[in-house]
């Protein structure tokens, strides 16, 4: 399933790799747009390859894109993928064998991220992920396009992507934490979905709405308290947030909170370094994504 808005060259691609699967099986490609114009002709009618064209008819954002998409899935496995992702041709293969093997619900990959003119390799060290492992951390080398999940999990309505996340921001996160709570997810180390990073990432600069949404998962996930990494590297987030919207005195004083509990934190460091102007945001953000890495 893919969810789009106003991509249409890159969503071209991102299709174009999935039907281009070497997966033996039939591959059913839904096309979601989201607050912009269907465009019928992406559709095909090859049983074997086909690629169906819907709106969004669930709140706007991508929850309810995605959600539009699983409900209308007739297929047992879902898989997402970004408009500005493709998937490497053995990915499918790959994935669903990992999941029969394992008879598991879920199944990621690693990825490869492409930045400008690099790219970076993002393997996943470890066989499956639990719970506990995605408290500790986000682990985002398990990116939405790498989701493959079993399409009965999402009978009860309560199981779908959470369209209440401000600005539908970390509902992938929140997504696989529910998910690792119910089993673990089994692991394809390698990188098998390549990720674009680029400035018409409609995350990029959303600061104040990564404050609030960062807020909304800890909440609904009452287990990072008990864990001072993983909740340190969610306030250090915040904290990095608030200082590239302005907000000095709310990020340093999350900053020093952060530091107190977890005086490694490298966000809450660098937001401190950004309050008092050492350097700017983007360019924390830029040397990050040149590395294959976020904040």
């Amino acid at each position: 399933m893919i969810a789009t808005r106003d991509r249409l060259d890159l969503l071209q691609c991102a299709i174009g790799a999935v039907v281009s699967q070497d997966y033996s099986g039939p591959i059913e490609v839904l096309v979601v747009f989201d607050r912009s114009t269907p465009v019928p002709t992406l559709e095909r009618d090859d049983p074997h390859r086909r690629v169906r064209v819907l709106e969004n008819t669930r709140s706007a954002g991508l929850p309810g894109a995605r959600n539009s998409g699983i409900l209308a899935a007739e297929h047992d496995l879902v898989a997402f993928c970004d408009d500005d992702d493709h998937w490497l041709a053995n990915k499918l293969r790959r994935q669903v064998d990992a999941l029969e093997l394992r008879s598991v619900a879920a199944a990621v990959t690693g990825i490869q991220i492409r930045f400008e003119e690099s790219v970076t390799p993002r393997p996943i060290d470890r066989a499956s992920i639990s719970f506990d492992d995605l408290i500790r951390d986000r682990l985002t080398e398990a990116h939405p396009s790498t989701f493959l999940i079993r399409h009965e999990l999402f009978e009860d309505e309560s199981e779908l992507v959470d369209e209440e996340i401000p600005g539908g921001y970390g509902e992938d996160y929140d997504l696989l934490l529910r998910l690792a709570r119910r089993a673990p997810i089994a692991v394809v180390p390698e990188p098998l979905v390549e990720v674009l990073w680029h400035q018409g990432s409609f995350f990029t600069r959303r600061f104040e709405t990564i404050v609030t949404a960062l807020d909304y998962l800890l909440d609904k996930h009452p287990e990072f308290a008990d864990d001072r990494r993983g909740h340190a590297r969610i306030t250090g987030q915040q904290a990095f947030a608030l200082a590239a919207i302005g907000r000095r005195s709310d990020s340093v004083s999350t900053a020093l909170a952060t530091l107190r509990r977890q005086p490694s934190e490298k966000r809450a460091l660098l937001s401190l370094l950004v309050n008092m102007r050492v350097v700017g945001p983007e360019t924390v953000l830029r040397l990050a994504h040149r590395t294959g890495r976020g904040i």
